[in-house]
C-alpha cells in the first residue's frame, strides 16, 4: 500500500482539524474531496511532512513520515494549494534549482528538465521569469517541480487552478497518464475533473472520513432508489402517468420526457411496460435516474 494514514488527528489549539482519520491509497488517481476548512490540505501536508500530526501514523511506501521524512520526501512531489514559486527566477533557472535539490545533476538533469518542460507544455515560456507567467503557466511550472524526481508518489493541492479550458485537458491527460504507473492523491474542487480522471474518492467533511469508494458507487448509492427517466414517443399528461400502480410522484423534464419516483423502494419499470402497452404509447428511452458526483458530494456534506 503506498499510504497508509491510521488514526491521524490534528488540532491546531481548539481547533481540530482532523479527527481520527483511517484510509489507505494505492497506485492510481484518488480524488480527496471536501467543503473548504474540512481538513483536505491538512492530510496532505501532513502526508508530505511540512506538519506532524496531533496523534496517529502515516507511512508512504513503508517509510514513517516522523521516523523518516527524508526517505518519504525522496519517493512524494508535492505541489501545494498555493504554489509557492521563486518570481524573479527564470523557468529553466527556477528547474535547475529543483533538479539540483533532488541532487540530479549533468546530462541526468538536463534531460529531466526538458522532459518535464514539454510533459508540462512549457517550451514556449522556458526563457521567461516566473514573475511574468499567467496563474496558469505558473501552475505548470508547479507541476514540474512536482514531478522533477520522478517520484512514487504524487500529492497534488488544486493543480488545475488557473488553467484555461484547453489547458486543463492537457494537464488532465498528463495526470491520467502518471496515475497509471504512480500514486496520484488529488485534491479539486472541479467535479468533472473527478469524473474524467478518477475512480475513487474520498470525502472529508469537518475532518472526519464521510465516505470513500468507487465514483460509480458513490453515485449510485446516493441516488434516490429506483427513479426513473422515460421518454414516450408521443405527448402523455400527468394525470395520465399518475394512473400506473406504485407511482409516488411525476415530474415533467421537458418534451415527452418525465421523472417518474415509485411508492417506498418498488421498481416500477415492469408497471410501466404494461401501462404503456394498455394504453398504446410507445416508450423510446427508459433508464434509472442517476445523479453526478457534485450531487452526491453536496448530499454527503451539507450540515
Amino acid at each position: 500500500m503506498a499510504i497508509e494514514i491510521n488514526h491521524i488527528t490534528k488540532q491546531y489549539g481548539e481547533q481540530l482539524a482532523l479527527n481520527d482519520v483511517t484510509l489507505n491509497v494505492d497506485k492510481g488517481i484518488v480524488a480527496l474531496l471536501g467543503p473548504n476548512g474540512a481538513g483536505k490540505s491538512t492530510l496532505m501536508k501532513i502526508i508530505t511532512c511540512f506538519i506532524p500530526p496531533t496523534s496517529g501514523t502515516v507511512s508512504v511506501n513503508g517509510f514513517d513520515v516522523m521516523d523518516n521524512p527524508k526517505e518519504v520526501k525522496k519517493i512524494v512531489g508535492y505541489l501545494p494549494e498555493h504554489n509557492p514559486l521563486y518570481l524573479d527566477m527564470y523557468v529553466r533557472e527556477y528547474l535547475q534549482f529543483v533538479a539540483g535539490v533532488h541532487h540530479l545533476t549533468g546530462k541526468e538533469a538536463e534531460k529531466r528538465i526538458e522532459e518535464m518542460i514539454e510533459q508540462t507544455g512549457l517550451g514556449l515560456e522556458a526563457h521567461k521569469k516566473i514573475g511574468a507567467l499567467s496563474k496558469g503557466y505558473r501552475q505548470r511550472v508547479g507541476l514540474a517541480q512536482a514531478m522533477m524526481h520522478n517520484p512514487q508518489v504524487l500529492i497534488l493541492d488544486e493543480p488545475t487552478s488557473g488553467l484555461d479550458p484547453n489547458q486543463l485537458v492537457d494537464i488532465r491527460n498528463l495526470i491520467s497518464n502518471l496515475g497509471k504507473e504512480k500514486t496520484v492523491l488529488l485534491s479539486t474542487h472541479i467535479m468533472q475533473e473527478v469524473e474524467a480522471i478518477c475512480e475513487r474518492a474520498i470525502i472529508i467533511n469537518k475532518g472526519v472520513v464521510v465516505a470513500d469508494d468507487k465514483i460509480e458507487n458513490l453515485k449510485q448509492a446516493n441516488t434516490p432508489s429506483n427513479v426513473v427517466i422515460v421518454e414516450f414517443e408521443s405527448e402523455v399528461t400527468e394525470q395520465q402517468l399518475r394512473l400506473i400502480p406504485m407511482v409516488s410522484k411525476v415530474q415533467h423534464v421537458k418534451g415527452n420526457h418525465w421523472i417518474i419516483e415509485p411508492q417506498g423502494e418498488a421498481d416500477i419499470r415492469a408497471n410501466l411496460m404494461k401501462w404503456s402497452v394498455e394504453n398504446s404509447l410507445i416508450i423510446k428511452t427508459l433508464q434509472k435516474e442517476d445523479i453526478s458526483i457534485e450531487e452526491a458530494f453536496q448530499k454527503l456534506t451539507k450540515g
